[in-house]
């Protein structure tokens, strides 16, 4: 198997992140509109929490506001990892406290981003409700954290890892999975 194989073209990222609009169209603004919020968690969720208002607001006219959340000193190997994280801006301009939001990322791998965010969140007040939306759910969980709103369900062995491009930030859209074994031995990028 190759070191970076692609699964999801633009047209697939494109339906997939719909999808993920509709589940949220379908729980806060089908029946009445609910007031809430979407947080990106930087990086890749930021672009895709930016699409998600985007169609939310084009099919209901409702547009939630939009928060960034960086997680970065709230990782569990903060201590461990050779390279220094790259540190982002927090902006949530709205209070949290009994606020209904929406933590949106690209990936769902073992649950780590997501525990960090949560750890987060908590400095920031104490919503009435957390969702998580993810463009791809990949499996292999090591937490008990599972995403409420999914593009994109895949089965990757755990040797490989799912990356996610978009438009915004890599100049396409796309979704692949890489070993990251064979990708460095081979000099691949």
């Amino acid at each position: 198997m190759p070191a970076k194989k692609e699964v999801c073209n633009a047209d697939g990222v494109r339906a997939a992140v719909q999808k993920v609009a509709d589940g949220i169209i379908s729980e806060f603004l089908d029946h009445s509109t609910r007031d809430f919020a979407i947080i990106g968690i930087h990086q890749q969720g930021v672009p895709l929490a930016k699409r998600l208002i985007s169609i939310i607001k084009e099919k209901t006219g409702y547009s939630p506001e939009l928060a960034l959340l960086d997680i970065s000193m709230y990782r569990d190997d903060i201590g461990v990892r050779q390279d220094l994280p790259q540190i982002n801006e927090t902006l949530i301009p709205f209070d949290m406290n009994d606020k209904a939001v929406i933590l949106v990322d690209d990936v769902l791998s073992s649950g780590r981003t997501i525990r960090a965010a949560l750890d987060a969140l908590t400095d920031y007040g104490r919503p009435s409700l957390i969702r998580l939306a993810v463009l791809v759910n990949r499996g292999n969980h090591e937490f008990p954290i599972g995403a409420d709103y999914t593009g994109i369900a895949l089965e990757v062995p755990k040797e490989r890892k799912v990356a996610v491009e978009f438009v915004e930030s890599d100049g396409q859209d796309r979704v692949s999975t890489i070993d990251w074994k064979k990708q460095l031995s081979q000099g691949d990028k």
